[in-house]
């Protein structure tokens, strides 16, 4: 049986090859990896433009929307925090803010199975018209969730908790969080102080986002239910 291809989101940075510097699309090899042990074929989306979106779709199985830079905060009706320590406070990549956008949504119309990880799950909720918290400390008054690991509650009967159970021990600091839910969205886990942790959006394929990486590891059974999703 061929294996599901599975596309993930890259960003743009400087890399080196030798004495050559040029601007790459670079992925961390975890999502990769992690595809490949569920099963898939993973290739990577460069995010040079939304013109090539549509024909992503039409032809991957499924997609990995993958962590990275917080949003614009412009794009959901926000400014940008400012807490003095400069944590909060970095330059936004429009260009991947716009692919990703435009990503979701011919995905969630096609009824592409879709993971959306940490800053992929952000995107997920605003390209369906909901909100984001741009600083979370401030919020809820606390660091908890800015340390690399912690327990989450998840619903038993929704994708996430069918795959993991109904608590979870995840990995990924986060500094912003789901504020309103977008169109269609629900929340099915969250953290002990209830921020959301992941949503889905009922009725599609596979579509899920959470705030933590699941690539990251040896439990790989969300991306293993993403794998099963994308088979025919």
């Amino acid at each position: 049986m061929a294996r599901p291809i599975v596309g993930i989101t890259t960003y743009l940075e400087a890399a080196r090859w030798g004495e050559w510097v040029r601007e790459a699309a670079v992925s961390p090899q975890a999502y990769g990896r992690a595809v490949e042990r569920a099963g898939g074929a993973a290739v990577l989306l460069p995010p040079f433009g939304t013109v090539s979106v549509r024909d992503y779709v039409r032809r991957l199985d499924a997609v990995i929307l993958a962590g990275g830079v917080p949003l614009d905060p412009a794009l959901y009706g926000e400014e940008a925090p400012e807490d003095g320590t400069g944590d909060d406070v970095r330059d936004p990549q429009p260009y991947r803010d716009r692919f990703e956008t435009a990503l979701v949504e011919a995905a969630v119309e096609a009824d592409l199975p879709l993971l959306a990880v940490s800053r992929g799950m952000h995107v997920l909720n605003v390209a369906r018209g909901g909100t984001l918290i741009p600083s979370l400390p401030a919020a809820v008054g606390h660091e908890r969730h800015d340390t690399a690991g912690h327990v989450v509650t998840v619903s038993v009967s929704s994708r996430v908790g069918k795959a993991i159970g109904d608590r979870a021990e995840v990995t990924g600091a986060h500094r912003q969080a789901v504020k309103r839910l977008g169109t269609g969205l629900i929340a099915v886990a969250w953290a002990d102080d209830q921020i959301v942790e992941a949503v889905e959006l009922p009725g599609h394929r596979f579509a899920v986002g959470v705030q933590w990486h699941p690539e990251r590891g040896s439990d790989n059974r969300l991306i293993e239910a993403l794998v099963e999703a994308a088979r025919p």
